[in-house]
């Protein structure tokens, strides 16, 4: 039987990478996916494989740094397939890689809004939903970058460590009303992969030698199963996780500072 039959799934930043393969992975368990993605076009070629997969998709055109877009996406949904019960947070903004002291406010705080505003916004949207649904399941985002303190990731870095603590201030307090809430640290093949890829040679071979695995994650093959227990009966018992699904890279970490940076300055 598949796992998510009847299940209304809410995914941000479903137009591709990650979310794609989750959306595809929920697909495949029969689930009703609403992908709430930014870029039209690659949005709605996601709802059409979503459908392909044996799931019912709905595209809305979300700006999950507008929280009057993000409220309307859900609210469309809802309307859509009668009720929410999963929200996967994964959309975030990427700023530019620079160091910490030529990091601006505006970065900071489009990283901040598009990471720990976004899931909270999305968040008090989806609990009246999933009340009424008997429960529901929440899976966030967090990332190893926060772990290793990766350089030129100051202001993503200080957006995923709040996520982290939403996660477990939300499991803390929602489990009243039977919603589980976790987070996923990922690492996969995403867009941004596939881009270094492509300009730098070895790039993926190095990367994967990184890993204890040997190898790098797909989006929809590895982090979408570990996506598919946290959103499913399986893992009715489990809340306030965060889950590395990383091929075990969180284990020796990895060296991110850039070799052009002096080990001393003035």
């Amino acid at each position: 039987m598949a796992m998510l039959k009847n299940k209304v799934a809410f995914i941000t930043g479903a137009g591709g990478g990650i979310g794609r393969g989750i959306a595809r992975r929920f697909a495949r368990e029969g689930a009703c996916v609403i992908v709430a993605e930014i870029d039209e076009h690659s949005g709605r070629e996601t709802a059409a494989q979503v459908d392909e997969l044996g799931g019912q998709a709905l595209f809305v055109r979300t700006d999950v740094t507008d929280k009057a877009s993000l409220l309307a996406a859900i609210d469309a949904g809802v309307t859509r397939f009668g009720g929410l019960d999963i929200l996967v947070n994964n959309a975030f903004v990427p700023s530019a890689n620079v160091l910490l002291e030529d990091k601006t406010d505006e970065m900071l705080e489009r990283t901040l809004t598009s990471t720990v505003k976004a899931s909270w916004w999305a968040m008090r949207a989806a609990l009246p939903h999933m009340k009424l649904r008997g429960g529901g399941k929440i899976i966030n985002f967090y990332s190893i970058d926060v772990d290793v303190g990766a350089w030129l990731h100051a202001d993503y870095n200080t957006a995923k460590a709040g996520v982290v603590g939403l996660t477990r201030s939300a499991a803390a307090e929602w489990g009243r009303f039977n919603i589980t809430v976790n987070a996923i640290a990922p690492t996969a093949m995403g867009a941004t992969f596939h881009k270094f890829a492509e300009e730098n040679p070895g790039f993926a071979e190095r990367a994967a030698a990184m890993r204890p695995m040997g190898r790098c994650g797909d989006p929809e093959n590895d982090i979408g199963p570990a996506a598919l227990f946290l959103a499913s009966d399986l893992s009715c018992y489990v809340t306030g996780e965060t889950l590395h699904v990383d091929g075990g890279l969180h284990l020796p970490g990895y060296n991110s500072r850039p070799e052009h940076i002096a080990t001393r300055e003035y």
